[in-house]
């Protein structure tokens, strides 16, 4: 039992940043998710339709295209009169997207109230279709409304579930940093290496010419 209580006291020392921080951030995640203001997505459908059969790849190519320009100002012109927005609140509202194998085009609305995003995407849609219809005689391709949106039951954002685990991971991640900071700071600090002094050189060897040389001069001074 004592190395029991020793094995779980070593743990709670080391791991209790973790511990801590991650039910923490859950905790903020769901705060979040309370206090946030809802936001709700419907979705409206365009598809492209060749005039000539045999050319999907056309509409699909006609789809991607249109897909680009349905956040556009030149097609959202048309749907902000609708919608009574403006031009740049609707590109922060609508988006459109599309399938790299379907000639579909979906559009995006969103806004603070089901009806709102309804409204968005439907408007926008219906603008894209009468923008992209006046150069059909020129793509060969026409854009005919497939399915309108339908108010969503919940909103996309803020998401309890998902915000809580956002929370949670949050929580992991500054629980570890906090870990490694701690480490690092109970870690000893090395004293540094004592310095050696360098040995001396030793003296150059002296030639035996050099010293009878110098030995007669000394000689020769003294007389």
């Amino acid at each position: 039992m004592s190395e029991l209580r020793q094995s779980a006291r070593q743990l709670a020392r080391r791991w209790w940043p973790v511990a801590l921080a991650v039910p923490l951030g859950a905790v903020a995640g769901a705060g979040y998710a309370a206090v946030a203001h809802p936001v709700y997505a419907a979705n409206s459908y365009v598809v492209v339709v060749p005039q000539n059969p045999g050319e999907g790849a056309t509409a699909v190519n006609f789809a991607q295209a249109y897909g680009r320009l349905a956040g556009q100002p030149q097609v959202l012109a048309g749907a902000a009169t609708v919608t009574g927005r403006t031009i740049s609140a609707l590109e922060a509202l609508v988006h459109g997207t599309t399938s790299p194998d379907a000639p579909v085009i979906e559009i995006t609305g969103t806004g603070p109230k089901p009806a709102d995003a309804v409204r968005s995407a439907d408007a926008v849609a219906k603008s894209l279709v009468a923008f992209a219809n006046t150069s059909s005689a020129e793509t060969g391709v026409r854009l005919v409304p497939l399915a309108a949106a339908a108010e969503p039951e919940q909103p996309t954002t803020p998401s309890g579930q998902l915000d809580v685990a956002v929370g949670g991971a949050a929580g992991v991640l500054i629980g570890a940093l906090v870990m490694m900071t701690r480490r690092r700071g109970d870690q000893p600090v090395a004293a540094p290496a004592p310095v050696v002094p360098a040995p001396a050189a030793p003296a150059a060897p002296v030639a035996p010419e050099q010293a009878d040389a110098r030995g007669t001069v000394r000689a020769g001074s003294t007389r």
